[in-house]
């Protein structure tokens, strides 16, 4: 069963939502960018490894 080793791309996805959301709104304006595209990278990790924990052949059929 390969559904359980995407968990760990749902909880690197948890981990860059956690950190990027305050920064981006902390850190100046040039510099914000960096941790806003992390956030939605973050959400991007979160959804997909949740799809693949719960359909891990979705790509594949």
């Amino acid at each position: 069963m390969k559904g359980p080793q995407y968990l760990l791309l749902v909880l690197a996805g948890l981990a860059a939502l956690s950190w990027s959301l305050p920064a981006a709104h902390r850190w100046p304006s040039p510099r914000n960018l960096l941790p806003s595209l992390l956030a939605l990278l973050g959400v991007v990790m979160l959804l997909l490894g949740a799809l693949l924990t719960f359909l891990p052949r979705f790509f594949q059929e």
